[in-house]
């Protein structure tokens, strides 16, 4: 690889980390500012940075549009399923993978309780962003703007007393999670049913996330927590795999 194309990389990397400007990063670099200044715009003119308004770089729109291609060309129901079906056989519960497309969660994979009571959601089907642990756990680790992407067209229907109806009390519980890491469904679509849910996350973000859920009279809330730390093992193995 030459010299200019790691360079290149590097600097990308760097102000991935936090934007930057042309003085710091050229001392970072320990290059001149003006030849700092040329490397810059030529990463602006194919869309890897962009120029903020108070004068730093950051990256730019193109390559975070590549980053989320790359996310959505990975197969994560293949790459997860042995891990899912593995966790299913100790702990017996449904078993939920959820993967982030575009502005939506959709489940990809389901494991059925091994008790044989059936749960509502199916493969295929959205994830209801407001009121169920899997959307809870991804948009727990999404920025603000991707967010906003995916609450844009949320209802916020009252399923249930635990529903949550509104952004600022939705932002209150994700500040939580994203703090603890995991989320949980308290009765919030079904006041008969309960789950808990963990984040995928890779170096380029979070993916998805995988859940557990159980009818209360089975299991309650609390009985469901303990299975958390295989949870997140299962998780982070998935994560390893997905790069």
């Amino acid at each position: 690889m030459s010299q200019s194309v790691k360079r290149a990389a590097r600097i990308i990397d760097s102000i991935a980390e936090q934007p930057k400007t042309v003085v710091q990063l050229a001392e970072e670099f320990e290059l001149h500012r003006s030849t700092m200044f040329r490397e810059l715009q030529a990463l602006e003119e194919v869309g890897y940075a962009r120029r903020r308004r108070d004068g730093t770089y950051s990256l730019g729109f193109h390559l975070v549009a590549l980053a989320q291609t790359s996310l959505e060309s990975i197969d994560l129901r293949e790459v997860a399923a042995d891990h899912l079906r593995r966790l299913h056989r100790t702990v017996g519960n449904t078993v939920h993978l959820g993967a982030l497309m575009e502005n939506s969660i959709i489940y990809v994979d389901k494991v059925e309780d091994a008790s044989g009571v059936r749960m509502y959601s199916r493969v295929g089907a959205p994830v209801r962003l407001h009121c169920s642990g899997v959307g809870k756990a991804v948009l727990a680790n999404l920025d603000q703007a991707q967010r906003d992407a995916l609450l844009a067209t949320t209802d916020w229907k009252r399923y249930t007393d635990t529903t949550i109806t509104n952004r600022a009390e939705l932002d209150a519980e994700l500040a939580q999670i994203a703090e603890q890491g995991w989320a949980a469904d308290d009765g919030e679509f079904e006041d008969f049913v309960n789950c808990v849910a963990v984040p995928i996350v890779t170096s380029a973000g979070v993916v998805g996330a995988l859940s557990l859920t159980a009818i209360r009279m089975v299991q309650d809330l609390e009985q469901l927590k303990t299975r958390i730390p295989l949870m997140q093992q299962t998780a982070a193995r998935i994560a390893r795999e997905l790069g």
